[in-house]
């Protein structure tokens, strides 16, 4: 019989020996999911006998991980915004980053207001947007092209007990005509076509592509969306998009064409360029 402490270290090696950056952490999480032990259980007892059964379950996820099948893969699990969302392959694993688009919103929402996240893929945006205000204080709408994702979503609105509608179509096109937000919101895919290969093989060969691939210069979500938008927001209404940290001047200057004001540009933790916003002016 192999001890907690072993079958750990065993793991961190293995993931080592396979260039897993996070090695370390990768190797406690799947011990956690395995065995259900928490960090304060293992330091106070880590001669503690593993079974089997778990040993086997815990190596094979360290073997999975090895391969680059992405950690929140084998877990099933990311937080975002200290919620835990169900994620899989049809969906995109929500990023750190785009917790800086739900701070950004949520200092603009108001009682009473009406949201639509764009592209919600796992739902993380829209849901974590009505867990973090007063029950029933703003309602929603996810839309996404993608049907599996949008079961993702509404698995997770279940899990989570938020109440959220969900639509299935190509950006606004099932959006019914004269309905009107307070409030857009959007991480739409912006990663250029031909940059995609160059990506890490977690995100490469295992997020949709379909949420990766921005088009040839990958401004064409937002060029779509800036345009379309219009139409849904309500007079002084706001858009706001996630965007990589090299496209905040061109996705500013399509807001501007687009009719927006006060468009601003809000940075991450890394000081990088996160979410561009702008006001539609009903013009």
């Amino acid at each position: 019989m192999l001890t907690i402490q072993e079958i750990y270290k065993e793991g961190i090696k293995k993931l080592e020996g396979a260039g897993i950056i996070d090695a370390a952490l990768d190797a406690w999480y799947l011990l956690e999911h395995v065995t259900g032990i928490s960090k304060a259980a293992y330091y106070g007892c880590p001669g503690r006998e593993i079974c089997g059964e778990d040993k086997e379950r815990y190596f094979y996820y360290i073997e999975e991980r090895r391969k680059r099948i992405p950690l929140q893969h084998l877990t099933g699990v990311q937080e975002f915004m200290g919620l835990p969302f169900l994620v899989n392959a049809h969906v995109l694993i929500p990023r750190q980053d785009t917790e800086v688009l739900v701070e950004t919103a949520m200092k603009r929402i108001r009682p009473g207001m009406r949201i639509l996240d764009m592209c919600t893929g796992s739902g993380c945006i829209l849901l974590s947007l009505l867990k973090l205000c007063k029950a029933g204080q703003v309602t929603g709408i996810g839309a996404d092209i993608s049907g599996e994702a949008l079961d993702v979503a509404r698995e997770n609105a279940v899990r989570l007990g938020i109440s959220a509608e969900f639509v299935q179509g190509d950006l606004f096109e099932r959006i019914a005509s004269g309905t009107q937000f307070d409030l857009i919101v959007s991480n739409p895919p912006y990663i250029p076509t031909g940059v995609i290969d160059s990506l890490q093989e977690e995100v490469r060969l295992h997020d949709p592509r379909i949420a990766l691939d921005g088009k040839e210069d990958g401004l064409f979500f937002y060029r779509r969306i800036t345009e379309e938008s219009t139409s849904y927001l309500k007079r002084n209404g706001w858009l706001l998009l996630e965007i990589g940290c090299e496209q905040a001047v061109a996705v500013c200057r399509l807001m501007e064409a687009a009719g927006y004001d006060n468009i601003m540009v809000k940075k991450d933790l890394a000081g990088l360029d996160r979410v561009v916003m702008g006001m539609y002016n009903g013009e």
